[in-house]
């Protein structure tokens, strides 16, 4: 179902490249985070007897898989038939929230690793609620500050060349600052190399917090920001020219297209022969844009395992991120129906 790009996409075409996503099988790799929300309620705050510090009370707890699992809920979500965890948590208790966040999403998490080790990351996120309103407070992490062990990056080596092998798409999620202290580790990104070599017709596509200069041989989704600073462009304005000028560095450097994404500007797809900007989606405020970025992600390498262009991936991106930051004070999602609204909304078909 490859299409030329000359060839503009019509409502049918959307439609018909959504419908292939449950038929495919997609790989996500990385840092698996555990996103944990505790609902704060300022009315029953009161003195700590010990400390005279504020006490608050927690009344709620709302749990759901972050990072690399943000990407995989969002894939779900867009109605992806299989969805496939691997990465490493801990023999903890945040480790069975995530298990149980992850199941209740249908994300496959039959090949994740469980180590006594290792720590399950965890971003708990206090939400402080007052008069209606609820705002987010100091952030508290769990996070692994030791390298990964061998025989656990060994595992984890095995099972991304055997999983490899048969999916349809895989995407890596680097969230993990410290080098070698999570999931993607340098070795990791050398086998990530080969197996792009030998499998030159699976769509990989990496995101990282701070280590996106480091992948070779894979297609990147990177924001204007992160690419002048890994093409090594000293830019007073990150404009549309400081994007194309990183965007071909970077291309060149990987030997595969490259999106950048813009905020409210678009999306620029960056490839050997030509660059092409996807305008941004106009959104009324107010906006949240958590999880924009992942959103992005999960529906380049949806479509692209369904055969589609860098461009027609790119634009579904564009799209799908328009309808997430509209939801406010959470990690949204897009569906299916919702996507394919947006997109005749403003006639990205006819």
């Amino acid at each position: 179902m490859s299409r030329k790009v000359s060839q503009p996409m019509r409502i049918t075409d959307w439609e018909n490249l959504l419908k292939e996503f449950p038929k495919k099988t997609i790989l996500v790799f990385g840092d698996f985070f555990l996103d944990r929300y505790l609902e704060i309620d300022a009315a029953l705050d009161e003195p700590s007897l010990e400390t005279g510090l504020t006490a608050y009370q927690v009344v709620g707890t709302r749990l759901s898989p972050g990072a690399a699992g943000t990407v995989a809920n969002n894939l779900k979500t867009l109605g992806v038939g299989h969805v496939i965890a691997l990465g490493v948590g801990g023999e903890d208790g945040h480790g069975l929230e995530l298990q149980k966040a992850m199941a209740q999403r249908q994300i496959d998490a039959s090949q994740m690793l469980w180590s006594s080790r290792r720590v399950t990351p965890t971003y708990t996120k206090p939400m402080y609620m007052e008069r209606g309103t609820e705002r987010e407070l100091n952030r508290l992490d769990f996070q692994n500050h030791t390298k990964l062990p061998q025989d656990l990056e060994d595992e984890l080596v095995r099972r991304l060349w055997r999983l490899a092998e048969t999916v349809d798409g895989v995407h890596i999620m680097d969230q993990v600052q410290r080098e070698g202290c999570g999931t993607v580790t340098p070795r990791v990104r050398e086998e990530l190399v080969e197996i792009s070599n030998k499998y030159p017709d699976l769509p990989i596509l990496a995101d990282s917090r701070a280590n996106i200069h480091s992948f070779q041989a894979i297609s990147i989704k990177i924001n204007i920001h992160e690419a002048a600073e890994a093409a090594g462009i000293e830019a007073k304005m990150l404009d549309y020219d400081t994007a194309v000028a990183a965007g071909s560095i970077l291309t060149k450097r990987l030997g595969h297209p490259v999106y950048v994404t813009m905020a409210e500007k678009g999306l620029l797809v960056v490839e050997e022969s030509r660059v092409t900007h996807i305008p941004g989606v106009p959104v009324s405020e107010p906006i949240d844009p958590v999880g924009a970025g992942d959103s992005v992600s999960a529906a380049i390498i949806s479509a692209l395992a369904a055969k589609a262009s860098p461009v027609e991936a790119a634009t579904l991106g564009n799209v799908t991120a328009s309808i997430v930051i509209q939801q406010l004070g959470t990690t949204g999602t897009a569906s299916p129906s919702e996507v394919l609204q947006q997109l005749a909304k403003w006639n990205y078909g006819s």
